[in-house]
């Protein structure tokens, strides 16, 4: 009997510690899932209605939290900037990371809004405010209609592509620059592309091109297949094809965020 008594007691407190553990887990992950709806707020970004550009955009976090951010940019001038970024790391801090830099950007004055510029002081804010441990990779771009260029910087980031029109070819947009937030004193060299009629721009976070099949990554070349199936389509609708293709091709898990944004210089 006593036996038994001391074992219903165990068991009793093992339960009442399971119910308490069982409550936190819940009460935390209602808390993320306000973080998480929070931040697609403080991120949201909309796509911005520039006469002669088609702009398509899809950002899929592979979790609650996003650690992809994008935003789009104009200014009285009809001069388009667009940026995107990955952090290296995720969960909350990677989407607190985000949201400095997104509110970083909206703090620049416009005529402080040329590539090298921008990743320049976005550098200087991520290594004086983000651990040490975590850096972001970024890319910017700031196309103006009246000279038809397309000046960009790069912090570390993912190639893009650019198809060419004339040639139907597409070629890797080469950009050096080391991540933000390695030493506060980092330049960043820039440069410029001529956009024709028909031309199009690829950037995209390294979850497009490291998608996995068969737990090997796929090809650059393969992507790039991909997304030359989809070109007739407005850039909208081929951004989700893409997606939906690359979706299947991971069984619906996402290994990890994937951020893709095409933008055609219409003919």
């Amino acid at each position: 009997l006593s036996f038994l008594l001391e074992t219903m007691m165990s068991y009793g407190l093992a339960y009442q510690e399971h119910q308490s553990l069982r409550e936190q887990q819940l009460q935390l992950k209602s808390e993320i899932s306000v973080a998480a709806k929070m931040q697609k707020t403080l991120l949201s970004t909309g796509k911005p209605n520039i006469p002669g550009i088609d702009i398509g955009v899809i950002s899929v976090p592979a979790n609650q939290m996003n650690g992809d951010y994008y935003q789009f940019v104009t200014d009285h001038e009809n001069n388009f900037g667009v940026a995107i970024a990955d952090v290296i790391g995720k969960g909350i801090p990677a989407a607190l990371a985000m949201s400095m830099i997104k509110y970083s950007m909206d703090s620049f004055e416009e005529n402080q809004r040329n590539p090298s510029a921008i990743l320049r002081n976005l550098n200087r804010v991520v290594e004086r405010n983000v651990d040490a441990g975590m850096f972001i990779t970024m890319f910017y771009g700031l196309y103006d209609p009246d000279s038809r260029k397309f000046h960009y910087s790069s912090a570390g980031h993912e190639p893009g592509f650019y198809y060419n029109a004339s040639t139907c070819e597409f070629h890797d947009i080469k950009a050096k620059g080391l991540v933000l937030g390695v030493t506060g004193d980092t330049t960043y060299h820039q440069y410029d592309m001529d956009i024709n009629e028909g031309d199009i721009i690829v950037l995209l976070t390294d979850g497009v091109t490291e998608c996995r099949l068969d737990e090997e990554f796929i090809e650059r070349n393969i992507v790039l297949d991909v997304i030359r199936k989809y070109l007739h389509l407005p850039m909208q609708q081929a951004v989700e094809q893409v997606f939906k293709h690359f979706e299947r091709l991971q069984d619906f898990q996402l290994r990890d965020d994937f951020t893709l944004i095409m933008i055609k210089k219409d003919v």
